[in-house]
């Protein structure tokens, strides 16, 4: 199989359009629900990571509307795109699993749809560094599985010949995972909320 990064990346560059156009309805989505889970627990000016930022849109377009955002992304094509859509925020094109971020930089990281894009071997050390980046107190609103299984799927958001790459494990054991990095689980919840099975949300807080 070709290298899982390399999948993500030409996935995400070869599918951009496909997977999300230049506008969102975002009131009554999913992001709207969580990112209002979020929100209030975080002062006008917050500094947020968005790791796994795509093209901006919604996630870090709606976090800049109040405060400063710093979006991550593996794809050259999504971060291009998420510059131009999402100027108000800062983007950088990088694997999140070796991105260099001081400690205790941010109050809040978001991380939709983009930690089980990740080798699964590789996500508990991730999350510990995810950890590390918050200040205390901070707060992280995650997207992970229900249950465990690795896939590539071919003809990603219908674009012929695109595949992409997924893997995570079961819920029970990213819970772990989030306590050993020393992250206390305070909101559960499914994504999409009518899912079969769908993906695992979790709002986690650094202690502080």
């Amino acid at each position: 199989m070709t290298d899982p990064k390399t999948l993500v990346r030409e996935g995400y560059d070869r599918a951009s359009h496909a997977y999300r156009g230049d506008e969102f309805e975002f009131s009554r989505s999913g992001y709207a629900y969580w990112l209002g889970q979020l929100v209030p627990h975080l002062a006008p000016g917050a500094r947020v990571l968005d790791l796994g930022c795509g093209n901006g849109i919604p996630v870090s377009r709606e976090l800049a509307r109040q405060f400063h955002v710093t979006g991550v992304d593996l794809s050259p094509v999504q971060i291009e795109r998420a510059r131009s859509l999402v100027p108000a925020a800062r983007f950088v094109c990088a694997d999140m699993s070796t991105v260099a971020i001081d400690p205790g930089s941010f109050e809040a990281i978001t991380a939709f749809f983009s930690i089980i894009n990740l080798p699964l071997s590789e996500q508990p050390e991730l999350i510990e560094r995810m950890a590390g980046w918050l200040k205390p107190g901070g707060r992280l609103l995650a997207t992970v599985g229900r249950y465990a299984w690795t896939r590539v799927e071919p003809d990603f958001r219908g674009v012929h010949g695109v595949s992409m790459y997924w893997s995570h494990a079961d819920v029970a054991t990213y819970r772990t995972w989030f306590a050993a990095a020393g992250l206390v689980i305070e909101r559960e919840g499914v994504e999409p909320r009518n899912g079969n099975p769908g993906y695992a949300m979790l709002i986690a807080r650094k202690a502080s």
